[in-house]
């Protein structure tokens, strides 16, 4: 795993051993095209954030800020060293992710990306609806903002009340669904 471009572009990311699944660098590299010009100058935040990999691409490819979510002890360290590695700078914090957004002041953050445990076989927790159902993830996004969730290929999360998806697509054992906040949408 490493930084696809910008200014860490090409450097090695460390994974925590226990219990993570990283992004693959083709479906990081895919979420960042559909992106575009949204990533300069953005305020990010990392949610279940396990490498910190999302949150530090798009810092090297020019976001202005990026906050990194997860419960890990493990994760925030790998999290540290990665954004040491890369001579990034974000913020990091040790916190489980629903009780954190349930503390951000609204309309916070230009791009937010989960990446919640999958759930495998049914009756498994499903984070990634969980997540999207928090009245608070919405509640975090800046009006004109995207919100990009990591799920399992065809059960893709329902839209939060105030986002609209935008499109869902499918890499493999991974799909990206992504929700926009219109401007003006409960902000």
């Amino acid at each position: 795993m490493r930084v696809i471009t910008g200014s860490a572009r090409g450097l090695p990311l460390a994974a925590p051993k226990a219990g993570a699944r990283p992004t693959m660098d083709r479906v990081r590299e895919a979420i960042f095209s559909s992106l575009g010009d949204a990533v300069p100058g953005s305020r990010v935040l990392d949610l279940f954030a396990g490498s910190g990999a999302l949150g530090i691409e798009a810092l090297s490819r020019g976001a202005a800020s990026a906050v990194f979510v997860d419960s890990s002890p493990e994760a925030v360290r790998c999290i540290r060293r990665n954004l040491e590695r890369t001579r990034l700078d974000g913020t990091i914090i040790r916190a489980d992710a629903y009780r954190y957004l349930e503390s951000c002041a609204e309309g916070i953050f230009d791009l937010i990306f989960a990446d919640p445990p999958y759930a495998k076989r049914p009756g498994d927790r499903d984070f990634a609806s969980e997540l999207a159902a928090a009245a608070a993830f919405a509640r975090a996004l800046a009006g004109g903002g995207t919100a990009v969730i990591e799920c399992v290929p065809g059960r893709p999360p329902a839209a939060p009340d105030g986002l609209e998806m935008m499109g869902c697509r499918k890499y493999g054992t991974t799909a990206v669904v992504y929700f926009v906040k219109r401007i003006g949408g409960g902000e």
